[in-house]
């Protein structure tokens, strides 16, 4: 179920935990340092992406504004949550979110991705009440609300669960 449609954010953001742990566990180190092809990332890169971008998108949100007028876009929640999986259209992230070699395993990556988004859930439970009221600014989406960036953060795990899943049928 997509976020917006009567279910609870966290249950999604749960949701796309568990679908991205599934891609990427039970993997040898050399599994997954195995990168598909030139350019493309192994499971291992995959993992500190997602995990370094959540820890800024939930930077963003920890040190979000309040809007005035709070949108309530269930639509708009469920369009940014589609876009984001849609792995048709390739993205380039940007530079300060490309892997980089931060964890020296899998394990200590996946390890970092599961205390980041104990984090995230943490702050949907604590924040519920506000998240239409907070105001970000995101690169490729514009203004969002709290509850917007937490269906981006859910979606973009979601979306390299799946390539995550891509480069393990590859290698």
């Amino acid at each position: 179920m997509a976020p917006g449609e009567k279910s609870d954010i966290v249950q999604v953001l749960e949701d796309s935990r568990k679908a991205f742990n599934e891609a990427a566990g039970g993997l040898s180190e050399a599994q997954a340092a195995a990168s598909p092809a030139e350019g493309r990332w192994s499971v291992r890169q995959c993992v500190e992406h997602v995990t370094v971008a959540e820890e800024r998108f939930l930077g963003w949100l920890e040190n979000a504004g309040r809007s005035e007028s709070p949108c309530l876009d269930a639509n708009k929640e469920s369009e940014i949550f589609s876009s984001v999986t849609n792995r048709t259209r390739r993205a380039e992230a940007p530079e300060p979110v490309r892997p980089s070699g931060r964890y020296a395993s899998l394990a200590d990556a996946l390890a970092a991705f599961n205390a980041i988004r104990a984090r995230t859930v943490a702050f949907a439970i604590q924040r519920a009440a506000e998240l239409h009221t907070l105001a970000c600014q995101h690169p490729r989406f514009g203004p969002v609300n709290g509850r917007e960036l937490l269906a981006i953060i859910a979606g973009h795990a979601n979306r390299h669960a799946e390539q995550i899943r891509e480069t393990r049928a590859a290698v």
